[in-house]
C-alpha cells in the first residue's frame, strides 16, 4: 500500500517534522498543505521544488520513506495552482496502477488505472491516468497525443525502470517529451546496466564515470535515524552441502566457505533446493522469528522470496508441515496476483511467498520477517527485496532478514546504508553488455523450475548452521548448529526496538555468548585436565600392579628352580629388552609377566 497520507504515529516524533509551512508564493497553499502534515525530508523537497519550479526533478527516497505522499502533494499543488491539467503516473506494474489511483483518490486526485492504449482518451471526470512502462513502451504516440492535449504533470515512479529496455526508455522519452512537468521517483537510483534513463541528467565524477544526479535525496541513514524505516538485522545461515556435477561427479562443500565463483553458485543453489534440509531449517527459524515479532506486533507478516515456482510451492508445503497454515502463494504469471496480495495486506496471516514480485509490485507495510531464497545477487533485486520489510508503521519496528551465508549478499547487506548513483560508462564483457545484465534480467522475469539449475545439476543434500546476525554492517554471534543456544538467543531479540537499542541489544547477547563459551572452555580445560590426572593416576596403579604380579611370579619361578631373583630378572629383561623393573614401562613389564607364564606351563 503506497502512502497518501502521513500515519499520526509519526507525530510521536516532532524531529520528524518540518516547522514551517510551505513558501506562500502559490496562493491556494492549502492545496500544497503545511510541514506539520509531512515529513521533514517531505517538506524540505516540496521546499526545493517550489523554489526551482523545475521541468524536471528526480527525487531519490529510500522504499518506506514516502514517496508517493510527496508527488501526490505536488500534483495537487500544481492542479489547484493551474499550472498543469492533467497527472501521468507511470508505474512498474499493475498491482501499482490501483495503488497509485487510491493513494491519489485520498487527496482528490481521480486516477483511472483502469485505462487502456486501445482508448487513446481517459473519461473526463479523471484527472489523469496509471499506466504501466510497458503500456507506454507498447504505444507511445497514444501517450504522446495525451501529453501534448493539455499540460500534464508525469510521475515516472521508480525510474530506474525506464532503463529497461529500448523500448521502455524509448517509449517514455517519446510519449512525455512535450510535458509541462516531469516528477521522477526511485528508490533505488542505480542499475545493473548502463543503458541511460530518459529525463535523469548526468554529470561525469573525479574518474570521467557518469552518474545520475538527484534533486533531493533521502537515504536508508537518514530515514533510521528519523524512524521512518525500520533498521533490518539480517540472520546468515550457512552449512554443509553435496550436490552432483553436470559431469557426474559428486562435490561437497560448506556454503560460506571460500569458493570459486561456479561452486559458490551451486553450493549456494543446493542449499535453497526444497529436497533439502537447508530450507527447511531456516524456514522454521524464520517462523520462530515471527512469533516473536508478533508478541508485539500481532500483525507482522512474513515473506519468502522464491527463485521459481516450483520452489514457491515446495516452500509453500514446508510453511505448512511448520506452522499447520498453508500460506499465501503469489505466482508472478497469475491474473489474480494483485487481488492476493491486497489480501494478505489486509489480513494477519503469518507468511506470503511470492516469485518475482517482490520488488516494487509487493508493499505490504505489515512485512518484519523475510527469507532470501533466491540466488539472484544484483545490487538492484537485493535493495528491492529488502525494501518489503523496512516501511515503519510505528516507532520501534524491527526488519528480520534471512539469507544464506554467501559473500555477494552478505557485502550487499553490510553496505544497505551505502548511497548509488546511476553509473554510465562502466566496462563491458566482450559481448558488449554489462555481465549483471542478463542475471537482473533473468531476475526479474518469470522463472520456471529448471531456470535456475545448470545442466546435468543436481542437489544431493543440504544441512543449515546458523552463522550469526548482521547489523550495520557488523558481525554479531559466534554460530553454532540450528536449534543451539547461540541461534535461539538471537531469533528471541524483542521485536521492538529503535535502531540503536538493537545494536546495544545485539552488543549485549554477543557479549554474553562469548563469556558463555569463555566459561565453557575453561570448564572444558578443567575437565580435560582431570581426565589426565585421572588417566596418569590410572597408569601408575596399572604400572604399580603389573610390577607385583611380576614380582610374585619371579618369586614362584625362584621356588621352584632355586634361582635368585636377581638372575632371573636379568633373564627377562635380556628377552624382552628395556631397562630394569623400577624403570620399566606397563607394556614392557607385561611382556615379561606372559614370558614367566610360558615358563611356568612348561614352555621354556
Amino acid at each position: 500500500m503506497t502512502e497518501a497520507e502521513q500515519p499520526s504515529l509519526f507525530d510521536e516524533s516532532p524531529s520528524n517534522y518540518q516547522a514551517s509551512t510551505l513558501p506562500p508564493a502559490y496562493p491556494r497553499r492549502a492545496a500544497w498543505g503545511t510541514a506539520s502534515s509531512l515529513r521533514a525530508w517531505q517538506a524540505a523537497a516540496i521546499n526545493q521544488y517550489l523554489e526551482t519550479e523545475p521541468q524536471d526533478f528526480l527525487a531519490v527516497a529510500t522504499p518506506g520513506a514516502g514517496k508517493t505522499t510527496f508527488a501526490l502533494r505536488i500534483a495537487a499543488g500544481l492542479l489547484a495552482d493551474g499550472v498543469v491539467e492533467k497527472v501521468t503516473v507511470v508505474c512498474p506494474t499493475e498491482h501499482l496502477k490501483n495503488q497509485w489511483a487510491e493513494a491519489a483518490a485520498r487527496v482528490g486526485i481521480q486516477l483511472d488505472p483502469a485505462f487502456t492504449n486501445a482508448q487513446r482518451v481517459a473519461g473526463e471526470h479523471f484527472d489523469g491516468v496509471a499506466v504501466t512502462y510497458a503500456q507506454v513502451g507498447a504505444n507511445p504516440q497514444v501517450h504522446l497525443a495525451r501529453t501534448q492535449a493539455e499540460r500534464t504533470l508525469v510521475i515516472l515512479d521508480e525510474i530506474h525502470h525506464g532503463g529497461d529496455s529500448l523500448t521502455w526508455g524509448d517509449g517514455i522519452g517519446i510519449a512525455f517529451a512535450p510535458a509541462t512537468r516531469r516528477l521522477a521517483l526511485t528508490g533505488t537510483p542505480f542499475r545493473s546496466d548502463t543503458a541511460p534513463i530518459p529525463f535523469v541528467r548526468y554529470a561525469k565524477d573525479e574518474q570521467g564515470i557518469r552518474r545520475s544526479q538527484a534533486d533531493y535525496t533521502y537515504g536508508y541513514a537518514e530515514a533510521l535515524r528519523d524512524g521512518v524505516v525500520r533498521p533490518v538485522i539480517f540472520l546468515s545461515y550457512s552449512g554443509s552441502m553435496h550436490w552432483r556435477t553436470s559431469a557426474g561427479d559428486e562435490v561437497a562443500a560448506r556454503l560460506g566457505e571460500p569458493l570459486t565463483k561456479d561452486m559458490t553458485k551451486q553450493a549456494w543453489r543446493t542449499a535453497l533446493d526444497p529436497k533439502g534440509q537447508w530450507m527447511p531449517a531456516v524456514l522454521a527459524a524464520a517462523d520462530q522469528r515471527l512469533t516473536q515479532v508478533r508478541r508485539s506486533v500481532p500483525d507482522a507478516g512474513g515473506l519468502v522470496i522464491a527463485s521459481n515456482q516450483t520452489a514457491a510451492r515446495a516452500y509453500a508445503k514446508q510453511l505448512k508441515d511448520i506452522t499447520g497454515v498453508s500460506p499465501t502463494v503469489v505466482l508472478s504469471d497469475e491474473a489474480a496476483a494483485s487481488a492476493k496480495i491486497d489480501e494478505f495486506s489486509n489480513s494477519k496471516q503469518r507468511w506470503l511467498v511470492a516469485v518475482r514480485m517482490v520488488s516494487e509490485g509487493v508493499d505490504v507495510p505489515r512485512l518484519a520477517v523475510g527469507v532470501y531464497a533466491t540466488s539472484t545477487s544484483t545490487p538492484l533485486f537485493f535493495a528491492q527485496a529488502v525494501g518489503r520489510f523496512v516501511r515503519a508503521r510505528k516507532r520501534g519496528e524491527t526488519a528480520s532478514v534471512f539469507l544464506p551465508s554467501v559473500q555477494p549478499l552478505l557485502e550487499l547487506a553490510a553496505q544497505l546504508e551505502a548511497q548509488r548513483d546511476h553509473a554510465l560508462d562502466r566496462p563491458t564483457t566482450d559481448g558488449g553488455s554489462n555481465p549483471e545484465d542478463l542475471e537482473l534480467a533473468r531476475a526479474q522475469k518469470a522463472e520456471t523450475a529448471s531456470a535456475d539449475l545448470l545442466p546435468g545439476y543436481e542437489a544431493l543434500g543440504a544441512e543449515a548452521e546458523f552463522d550469526g546476525v548482521l547489523f550495520d554492517g557488523n558481525q554479531f554471534g559466534l554460530g553454532g548448529e540450528v536449534g543451539s543456544l547461540q541461534e535461539q538467543d538471537f531469533l528471541g531479540i524483542p521485536g521492538l526496538l529503535e535502531p540503536e537499542q538493537v545494536a546495544d541489544v545485539l552488543r549485549q547477547h554477543q557479549r554474553q555468548q562469548m563469556k558463555v563459551e569463555k566459561q565453557q572452555r575453561k570448564a572444558a580445560d578443567v575437565a580435560k585436565a582431570n581426565r589426565e590426572a585421572n588417566a596418569n593416576l590410572s597408569a601408575h596403579r596399572l604400572r604399580a600392579a603389573k610390577r607385583k604380579e611380576l614380582q610374585n611370579l619371579v618369586a614362584s619361578w625362584s621356588r621352584r628352580t632355586g634361582e635368585a631373583h636377581a638372575l632371573i630378572h636379568s633373564q627377562l629383561r635380556h628377552a624382552t629388552g628395556g631397562p630394569e623393573v623400577a624403570q620399566a614401562s606397563t607394556e614392557v613389564i607385561q611382556a615379561r609377566i606372559d614370558l614367566v607364564r610360558k615358563w611356568h606351563v612348561g614352555q621354556r
